[in-house]
């Protein structure tokens, strides 16, 4: 059993990491649920009041709000899959919560790439770098990430996987570590283990 957990900022490739767990029928919690669903309870549109409500779940709920949230859909995941990978880990807390929860069982891959590459991708998804009417620059997306402890639950990470090259060979990358476990990625220069795993 293992608990994939993914983070990364936005335009790094979460999402496609995450489509490549379902790809192989691996169960994927994405944390964003939660925050999206808090969102249509209080009566507000998700796409512009995402990082306000998600602020406000960790303000009347404590940091780890969100990760404890995710806990029952993971345990539910695990019931019929020998693994699970959970999208949209935002902080230090969190991770330490699902460290908690799962143990020796829990792995955290860090996907990273840079700013300029992300801003590209946004584009290309049409989600412009620029600020938009009710939007968010990508500037302040990594500011409020930041600012959740993204960086820290970054420098946790057992398993970094640096997205720059084709969507093909991320891809590749991500689904060698879903079926045959991160040990089989050191080989690859561009993928960094930040402790032993096996």
């Amino acid at each position: 059993m293992t608990v994939y957990g993914i983070v990364g900022l936005p335009g790094s490739g979460k999402s496609e990491a995450a489509a490549v767990a379902r790809e192989l029928d691996v169960p994927v919690v994405t944390m964003g649920d939660v925050i999206r669903q808090a969102c249509r309870d209080r009566g507000l549109d998700p796409s512009t009041h995402h990082g306000e409500v998600a602020r406000a779940l960790r303000d009347e709920n404590g940091p780890a709000a969100i990760a404890e949230a995710s806990l029952s859909h993971i345990e539910d995941g695990l019931e019929t899959s020998e693994h699970v990978v959970v999208d949209g880990i935002r902080s230090d807390v969190e991770v330490e919560c699902f460290q908690e929860a799962f143990g020796a069982d829990f792995l955290l891959v860090s996907v990273e790439a840079p700013f300029e590459t992300r801003a590209e991708r946004l584009d290309l998804r049409g989600r412009d770098a620029a600020v938009s009417e009710g939007g968010e620059s990508l500037e302040a997306r990594d500011e409020r990430e930041l600012g959740f402890g993204m960086g820290e639950a970054m420098d946790m990470a057992d398993v970094t996987i640096e997205n720059v090259d084709t969507l093909t060979d991320f891809q590749e990358r991500v689904e060698t570590l879903l079926t045959d476990g991160p040990s089989t990625l050191l080989a690859d220069e561009r993928v960094e283990l930040a402790r032993e795993n096996s």
